[in-house]
This record gives structure tokens, C-alpha cells and sequence, in this order.
């Protein structure tokens, strides 16, 4: 999913998309902000990822599954969400659709 997300950050990002990694570790030797910090790196991920050792962002969007997207709209609401991988063509329309609202 990494490199959709990157893409979809590169190509919509100056229309207002704010792409946000959330890191929920399943292993407790993931929890490490160096090892978080050395992937990203190396991964090459250019947006914001934040650590969510406790759990609480994958329990308030109720996450049960790696990977999920999760797209808010500037109201805060959820609009769409997947889980597994696939499903970019529907997620990018979605992207599409919630940026045209701003105007």
C-alpha cells in the first residue's frame, strides 16, 4: 500500500489531500521509534506517520486488519475505508470525490 499511498500524496496532496501513516505494531519488537523511523527511511515515505503503540487511533477508527485505509473528510467523518490491499482505483475515486467537495 505504501507506494499508493505515496502516490496518491505526490498527485493530490497540493489539491488538499493530507496523506497520514498510522503505525500499529503486531509485534511487540515493532514498537522500537528507531525501527518505525528506520523504515520509513528506507521505504522512502515522504508523508507524516505517526506511532500508535497504544492502540488508541486503530480502536477509535475501529481497524481490525493490516493494511487499512481510512479516508475523513474535512469534516472528520469517515467516508470510505478498505481493508487488505487492492481496491486503489475505487479508493483514488473516493480521493477524487472528496476533493472536488471543497469548492
Amino acid at each position: 500500500m505504501i507506494p499508493q499511498l505515496r502516490g496518491w500524496s505526490d498527485r493530490y496532496g497540493k489539491a488538499g489531500l493530507t496523506v497520514v501513516g498510522v503505525h500499529s505494531p503486531e509485534f511487540p519488537w515493532e514498537k522500537s521509534r528507531e525501527r518505525v523511523a528506520a523504515a520509513t527511511k528506507r521505504l522512502e515515505v515522504s508523508y507524516p506517520v505517526v506511532q500508535d503503540n497504544d492502540y488508541a487511533i486503530w480502536n477509535r477508527f475501529g481497524i481490525r486488519a493490516w493494511p487499512t485505509a481510512v479516508l475523513v473528510d474535512k469534516k472528520g467523518v469517515i467516508r470510505h475505508q478498505h481493508i487488505g490491499e487492492g481496491g486503489y482505483e475505487e479508493t483514488e475515486a473516493v480521493i477524487r470525490e472528496l476533493l472536488a467537495e471543497r469548492e
